[in-house]
């Protein structure tokens, strides 16, 4: 009796693999997204919509997942999950544009979700601490000279933006005013601007006030940890300056970010968020392409929930904003007492995975090291 051999192809390259066994090369680019399979959940369907989705599916030999009591529409709405070769999610997608219901509009987003693809280059955002608290390195680049030679050596590592902050949002810390981020910013703004510096330079700030003199000092980007729930000016002054923003999921603030955190579903809770703060800032008139989201891993949420969410990044791709992911010496590396150098260690190994999974930008405190990591995956 023959003895088969099975084995699981899990290369993305799915149209060099159909090349190893002779497959019509003039065919191969299109029948490629035959072997592309994509589960995508989505979200409050009415029963007549999840009703036709699901026989659309089946129509094309994909399928739809939805809620059990969705054929005795003893539920008003459900969630679907749609299975399928992106052949047949773009044939679901056709179909549905002659359906009734709003479905046609579904049809547009899923042949949209379907283009998405990753294809740059994960870019490296260096740390720039200019507090007295941060948990890595709190009072280390205080000093204006210091912090001067920090900047230079990351540039000289090949860091693609620097983000510079003067509030520590560690887990329970306060607070600092806008006086007193100014007083640390405004002069390295300065010598960045004296030394023709063209690195993009992030300010990692919640205040609408310090956002908009660090513009003016010349910074390009605003990493507003708090998503826009701090301070309620800080969109309009993004949306004034045309500059571009990291925009963050938090649970709470620093002070009660790690008290008491519950989720009923982590992915999608964070998923939806950062959706609502897209739709905001693109009403203020923020354009999409300016908007970069991050998880925010160790902003309310447990070790096992920030080790779920790199897991899954990718899932955050279909926000159609580029991401980014913040791992650098947190506390979920649970190595509390190791010194720095130890942590990048186990940093550049949880990065791995995000450069691996194409996320745009990785928010980390060793430039040198993650130049290196990025220069062997290539």
């Amino acid at each position: 009796m023959q003895d088969f051999i099975l084995k699981e192809i899990v290369s993305e390259n799915i149209v060099d693999e159909l090349g190893k066994i002779g497959f019509d090369k003039t065919y191969r680019n299109q029948a490629s997204s035959k072997f592309k399979y994509k589960n995508i959940k989505i979200y409050s369907l009415t029963i007549p919509q999840a009703n036709i989705l699901k026989q659309t599916a089946l129509s094309v030999g994909a399928d739809c997942a939805t809620h059990r009591e969705t054929i005795t529409a003893k539920v008003e709405a459900t969630d679907c999950i749609l299975a399928g070769s992106l052949s047949q999610l773009n044939k679901i997608a056709d179909k549905l544009k002659h359906q009734p219901f709003g479905l046609k509009v579904l049809g547009e987003n899923l042949l949209q979700f379907c283009k998405l693809e990753k294809k740059s280059q994960t870019k490296i955002v260096g740390i720039l601490n200019l507090t007295t608290n941060s948990f890595s390195d709190g009072g280390k680049f205080l000093d204006l000279e210091k912090a001067k030679e920090h900047l230079l050596q990351m540039i000289s590592e090949g860091v693609d933006i620097i983000d510079i902050g003067a509030e520590s949002t560690k887990p329970y810390s306060k607070p600092v005013s806008d006086e007193v981020q100014l007083s640390r910013l405004l002069p390295v703004l300065e010598f960045i601007k004296s030394e023709n510096i063209t690195i993009p330079i992030s300010i990692d700030t919640r205040s609408a006030r310090v956002a908009e003199a660090c513009i003016t000092a010349g910074a390009s980007i605003i990493n507003d940890v708090s998503g826009f729930d701090y301070d309620e000016n800080l969109i309009d002054v993004v949306a004034k300056t045309g500059v571009k923003v990291i925009v963050q999921h938090s649970k709470g603030t620093p002070e009660n970010m790690q008290d008491n955190i519950c989720y009923e579903s982590l992915l999608d809770e964070i998923y939806l968020n950062l959706r609502l703060k897209i739709e905001k800032a693109q009403a203020k008139g923020i354009k999409k392409e300016d908007i970069i989201i991050d998880p925010g891993i160790g902003f309310g949420k447990t070790r096992e929930d920030n080790f779920e969410i790199i897991r899954r990044i990718e899932e955050f791709y279909g926000l159609g904003c580029e991401v980014m992911l913040g791992v650098s010496r947190k506390s979920l590396l649970n190595m509390p007492d190791a010194d720095n150098d130890l942590k990048d260690i186990f940093t550049v190994a949880l990065n791995t995975l995000a450069v691996e999974n194409k996320v745009d930008y990785i928010r980390i405190h060793n430039v040198k090291l993650h130049k290196q990591l990025i220069s062997i995956l290539k």
